[in-house]
């Protein structure tokens, strides 16, 4: 059974940092592109950033370069999401994602993040 559990959320103040955690069970883990998403109070999810199997090459929305990074850990089937310099707009429920490279895609559960003014 694939379980994705996202960890690390919590409320912060603008210019501070958090570091998310997705915890990948139930897969072989090297052979997923690994995605983080998020969605704002009454908005659509989006794509954050992503870092795919193999050569690990990460991609990043517009918004979130240059503070944000991507990186995994496929010895502990782990995905992080490092970010700093948080703004008020990055508040959102964050969610990991995982597409194995045959196709296939599994969701976490989410987990909040909350940047105040």
């Amino acid at each position: 059974q694939v379980q994705l559990v996202e960890s690390g959320g919590g409320l912060v103040q603008a210019g501070e940092s958090l570091r998310l955690s997705c915890a990948a069970s139930g897969v072989t883990f090297s052979r997923y592109t690994m995605s983080w998403y998020r969605q704002p109070p009454g908005k659509e999810r989006e794509l954050v950033a992503y870092i795919t199997y193999g050569a690990g090459s990460t991609n990043y929305a517009d918004s979130v370069k240059g503070r944000f990074t991507i990186s995994r850990d496929n010895a502990m089937s782990l995905v992080y999401l490092q970010m700093n310099s948080l703004k008020p707009e990055d508040t959102a429920v964050y969610y990991c994602k995982a597409v194995h490279r045959w196709g296939g895609a599994h969701w976490g559960q989410g987990t909040q993040v909350t940047v105040s003014s």
